[in-house]
Parts: structure tokens; C-alpha cells; sequence
């Protein structure tokens, strides 16, 4: 199962879509599904640990209306953290592609369930089965299966895909995700075989969840381009639909495709409801605030305490048109941290790290700013089997006990807790705490700053791309000037933003990692010594040690839940005593505003969604017109 990462600064944007997910597609789309047995299955989906909670030939997930009216729009506001977009590739590195293009428009080989933690049923393929010693994992496609342009999706057009996203114009991302699969065989017209170098018990589903698009994409005049070059080509996917009226910088219009060959579908049924998906853009969040208040759009999430508990609000919320709702999910809580790049000098050592975070006053700002809406985060793999307290027990040892020379020493005692100021702790006694930390590690305070044997002076950048992210950022550099750090604050355009973190040319920034019921992979991209060294990959913290590649090569290859849990929190255990991430805050529930005369819903929402992906997947339009 894979984490959705979101760069993002400033306060509580953490969870907001940006258009760098496009980086991360591959874990956006398999948010959900399960992580592959070593064994042949039931042909109709997977589940992880072999616990489908729908059996073949089920009508529809419980979760959607079956019966939902199709017709009328949804009118939604981009979150992207740009201004604009200017392709409609999302699988290249350079540019920005539109909110929820991705998802839209391309279907996969499965189809996610959102009231499982771990499962995925065939969307594309009809049948999957994996082989007995796990090392290849083959796909039959339905033949009722079509692209946009009327052309059936072929076994080739798969393999096109795959070949495509591990080419040299896509993220390094794709890259790591998928280093375990060997190739991939056209065995018939609609059959495919993943092959895999080793028992890697998610491969099976990375896989299908891989966004398939047609080979005739980018063609014109019989000539193919190189997929780079494809850029406001419309894509030719086969999702639920497609690419209408755009203004560029303004707004993009997706329609329905009423003739979707999956439409009747088991796994789209009761979905892709809306004739018309309007995603508006708007370039400063006061401004969609106001247009949300004015009906110009019909939902908006909230990730701002601030705006959720002072700003929502006017006629339309008092007349009922406009309907404000917290919904509770079970979502992992994800690791949202500041992420410290190991790879600059100042930050290279732990304790100094370690310091930085003790300086972090969450208890005041979740009091003082953020209206007590918040938790804080504490580890990789919170709200999760894999998540680590106390003590490592005896499994958990024997995990780590081979691997102890390269494990901090900590980590076989406690788990971490994140620093408090309530109670009987205080942001004094953490301060002193951290002054010693520091001059342990050669830095003391002389002069009125923090300076090394040498006398330079400690200084680091905290990088953003919008200057009120200040406002969340400067508490924590108050505290630090006590301790002689001086941490300066620069806001940059995003494009820039976006250029520095591919290359990690940065000190401090903010990161919004979502969890994970079931981590694999996707942890060598975030933490694997190779990815390290490689631009444009998610490991921002530069962090390289040969036990987390090892923990992380264990994960994949665990072919039991009781083999899996001791290894992930062992590597929970080595991150968190490690401190490279300063742990921020989650949120229980969905906070979002909707517009209740214009939009119907059935009543729960599914567990493990994220809010407007619930709306835009199930909801309908009132007084649509069955069609």
C-alpha cells in the first residue's frame, strides 16, 4: 500500500493535492489496494492477508448509491499549490497538469475498495492470478475494455504503459516502485505477465495499479513522439471521463463519457455520476474562500483550523444552502513533519536534529493557532498494526539485533515521544535540554549566536512557496533564537520551490507523507540509500544506511502479517530515534463545506477516502434525470 507525499508549507496545508503528486501517481492510485499474496487467488481481487470482503460477482461496493441519477455538474477549486497548469500529461517531470486529470481519465488493472484497508477487485482485468512461487503475476483483460478514441485496450497497449512510465521522461519514482519486476510479457491479445526478480509481495498490485494509456497518444501523421514531447496532447485513457471545455488559468471541465464501457460495471457502479466535473482555479486561498461563500463552486476541503473555525461562514451557511461537516475516517494518520536534508553539514549530526525539534512548541501552537483541532503526529505509522510503543518486544529484536552496529542505540529502548510543553514539561526545561544536545555536538553559544570551534555561526533556510507560511514557521524561530539558531524563512514561486526539492537544494521544508496500512516499496523512493543519490526522488531527508535498505528489502518480501508488523516497527523505531523528520499534526476527520441544494449523497462516508474523493466518485447531482 502506498502513502500519498504532498510538498507543501505553511499552516496546515500539509494534506492539500499539489501538482508534484504527479511524482507520486503510481502511490495516489494505489491507495487501497492490497499487496499481494504469493499465490494464486480468487480471479476477481486480492486481498492482502486473503480477506475480500466482496465475493465474485458482487452488484456493487456498499458504499455508493447503485441507483444515483446520472446528470447536472459538480463545480470544485483546484488545491494545486500554482496558479495554473500547462499540460495535460501528468506522468512527465516538467510542468504542472490539472487537478484530478490523473484520476479521471486513465483506468487501472484493479480498482481500489474504499471500505477495506487492503484490496483491490479488476477494473481492466477480468482475471488475475499470481503464481505459486510469487514471481509473476498474470492479467487477462476484458474485452469490453475501450479507450476514449473507440479502440480496445490491448494486452500491447499495457505493455506501452508500463515501458513508458519506467522510461527516462518520468519521475525516478516510477523507477523504485517498480525495480522488482523483471519485464513484462505480451502472452495473447489481452494477456499480460508481469515477471518479477524476487518474492516481492506488493509487485502483484503496483502493478495493477499502473495507469494504462493507449500507444496512439502523442501520434500524429503516423509518427510517434517521444513522451516528453507529449504535453497538451489529449490523452487517450479509458476512464469515466474526458477532457471538455478549458481555460487555461481559470478552469478545466472534464465530461462524462456516456458511453464508458465500464459504466454498468460491478466496480463503477453507483460512480462518475456527474454529466460535468468544473474545477476552478484560484490563485490565493482568501479568494477561494469568498468564491466558496458567493456559490460559485459547489465543495471545497478545509485544511486550515484558522479558516475552519473563524472564516466559514455567512448567508449561505445560514440559509442551509451552504452545509459545513466534519466526517471521521481511519485513514492512517501519515508522518506530515519538517524534513531536515541530512545531506548539508549543520544537519548531518542527530543531535543537533534532535535539538531543533525539542525548540518546537506544538502544545502552544495547537492551542493558540490551530484551535485545538489537531494531533500530533509521533512515527511513520500512526493509526496503524504497524506502529510502535514502548519497548521493542522479542520479535521486534530479533529484527534489529543483526543489524545493531548500523541502528541508533536509542531505538532498542522507548519509542520516541515528541517533545511536550504541557504537564510537567515546559519549553524551558526542552530548551536546556537542547542547549546540552548542541554542545555535545560542538556547538555553543557565544556571542549572542550558536557557533561551532571555528566561530561560524548556526544558520539554516526554511524553504516554502508562499510567504503566510511564515505564520506557522515563526513561533519555532522565536524559540530557536533562544538557542542561538538563527532559521530564516524564504518563500520562493513555486516553479522554484519545485526545481530546489528536486535537486535538494534546501535545509528545512515541509512535507505531508500520507499513511499506510500495509508499507513496502514505496519506503526505498522516501528512505533508501540508492534514492539518496538520485534527483527527483522522495527521499528529501538524504538519509542513507544500510539497515533501513535492509528493514525496507524485509517489508517487501514478508509473506505473513506476523512476519511484516515486528519488521515496519523496527523501521518506525530507526526514522523517529534518527531525527530527520520533526513530527507535525493530523486530523481525524474531513473537514468540508458543501452545497446541500445542489449535491446528494448516501449517508457514510467510506473509511478510507479522502473527503472530495468521496464526493467525486459517489455523489450526485439533485434533480438529475435518471440516465
Amino acid at each position: 500500500m502506498f502513502p500519498v507525499i504532498v510538498l507543501s508549507g505553511g499552516a496546515c496545508a500539509g494534506m492539500m493535492q499539489n501538482c508534484r503528486m504527479r511524482r507520486f501517481l503510481i502511490f495516489t492510485l494505489a491507495a487501497g489496494l492490497l499487496a499481494g499474496a504469493a499465490s494464486a487467488l480468487a480471479a476477481h481481487g486480492y486481498a492482502l492477508w486473503g480477506d475480500l470482503k466482496y465475493p465474485p460477482g458482487f452488484a456493487n461496493f456498499d458504499y455508493v448509491n447503485a441507483q444515483a441519477p446520472k446528470g447536472g455538474e459538480l463545480k470544485l477549486v483546484s488545491n494545486l499549490r500554482v496558479s495554473t497548469f500547462d499540460k495535460y500529461n501528468p506522468f512527465t517531470i516538467k510542468g504542472n497538469a490539472p487537478a484530478y486529470l490523473s484520476t479521471l481519465m486513465f483506468d487501472t488493472l484493479l480498482a481500489a475498495s474504499l471500505d477495506e484497508t487492503a484490496s483491490g477487485y479488476g477494473l481492466l482485468a477480468e482475471g488475475v492470478e499470481v503464481a505459486p512461487d510469487g514471481l509473476s503475476a498474470t492479467f487477462r483483460l476484458r474485452p469490453e475494455a475501450r479507450f476514449h478514441n473507440g479502440d480496445a485496450v490491448l494486452a500491447t497497449d499495457v505493455k506501452y504503459s508500463y515501458d513508458t512510465l519506467v522510461g527516462p521522461y518520468t519521475s525516478p519514482a516510477y523507477k523504485t516502485s517498480l525495480e522488482d519486476v523483471a519485464g513484462l510479457d505480451v502472452l495473447d491479445e489481452r494477456t499480460v505477465r508481469y515477471r518479477f526478480k524476487k518474492l516481492n509481495r506488493e509487485m502483484p498490485l503496483t502493478v495493477g495499479a499502473l495507469p494504462v494509456f493507449s500507444r496512439k497518444w502523442g501520434v500524429e501523421d503516423g509518427k510517434s513522439k517521444t513522451f516528453d514531447k507529449i504535453v497538451t496532447d489529449i490523452p487517450i485513457g479509458s476512464g469515466p471521463y474526458k477532457i471538455g471545455p478549458v481555460n487555461f488559468g481559470k478552469d478545466i471541465t472534464y465530461v462524462r463519457d456516456k458511453t464508458y464501457w465500464a459504466k454498468d460495471l460491478n466496480v463503477r457502479r453507483g460512480t462518475g455520476n456527474f454529466d460535468r466535473i468544473t474545477v476552478k482555479i484560484y490563485k490565493d486561498n482568501t479568494a477561494r474562500l469568498e468564491a466558496l461563500k458567493a456559490g460559485e463552486f459547489d465543495l471545497m476541503r478545509f485544511f486550515s483550523a484558522g479558516d475552519w473555525a473563524r472564516r466559514v461562514n455567512g448567508k449561505k451557511f445560514d440559509s442551509g444552502e451552504l452545509v459545513k461537516a466534519e466526517f471521521k475516517h481511519r485513514l492512517p494518520s501519515g508522518f506530515q513533519s519538517y524534513v531536515l536534508n541530512t545531506r548539508r553539514e549543520n544537519l548531518k549530526d542527530a543531535r543537533v536534529r534532535q535539538a531543533l525539534g525539542l525548540a518546537f512548541d506544538y502544545e502552544w501552537m495547537n492551542r493558540q493557532m490551530f484551535y485545538n483541532s489537531y494531533q500530533r503526529v509521533n512515527g511513520l505509522f500512526g493509526n496503524t498494526d504497524c506502529q510502535a510503543k514502548g519497548l521493542p518486544d522479542a520479535q521486534e529484536l530479533a529484527v534489529m539485533e543483526p543489524l545493531r552496529k548500523d541502528i541508533p542505540a536509542a531505538a532498542f529502548g522507548p519509542m520516541t515521544q515528541a517533545p511536550r510543553t504541557d504537564g510537567d514539561a515546559s519549553l524551558r526545561g526542552n530548551l536546556r535540554q537542547a542547549l546540552a544536545l548542541l554542545k555535545s555536538a560542538g556547538w555553543e553559544v557565544r556571542d549572542g549566536a550558536l557557533r561551532n570551534a571555528q566561530g561560524k555561526a548556526f544558520e539554516l533556510e526554511f524553504l516554502d512557496t508562499r510567504d503566510d507560511g511564515a505564520r506557522v514557521v515563526t513561533p519555532w524561530i522565536r524559540n530557536l533564537e533562544k538557542i542561538g539558531v538563527k532559521l530564516n524563512f524564504r518563500a520562493v514561486d513555486f516553479a522554484l520551490y519545485q526545481q530546489r526539492l528536486n535537486k535538494f537544494e534546501f535545509d528545512i521544508t515541509t512535507i505531508a507523507y500520507g499513511g499506510t496500512h500495509s508499507p513496502g516499496q514505496e519506503y526505498a523512493d522516501m528512505f533508501g540509500s540508492k534514492a539518496a543519490d538520485t534527483e527527483d526522488s522522495g527521499n528529501f531527508s538524504g538519509v542513507k544506511s544500510p539497515a533501513i535498505d535492509a528493514l525496507i528489502a524485509q517489508m517487501t518480501s514478508a509473506k505473513t502479517k506476523a512476519e511484516i508488523l515486528p519488521v515496519c516497527r523496527a523501521l518506525e523505531r530507526f526514522i523517529s530515534h534518527s531525527h530527520f523528520l520533526i513530527p507535525q499534526w493530523t486530523a481525524g476527520t474531513h473537514r468540508i463545506v458543501y452545497n446541500a441544494r445542489r449535491l446528494a449523497r448516501t449517508e457514510n462516508m467510506p473509511p478510507y477516502v479522502l473527503g472530495e474523493g468521496w464526493a467525486i466518485d459517489t455523489w450526485w447531482a439533485r434533480g438529475s434525470d435518471p440516465k
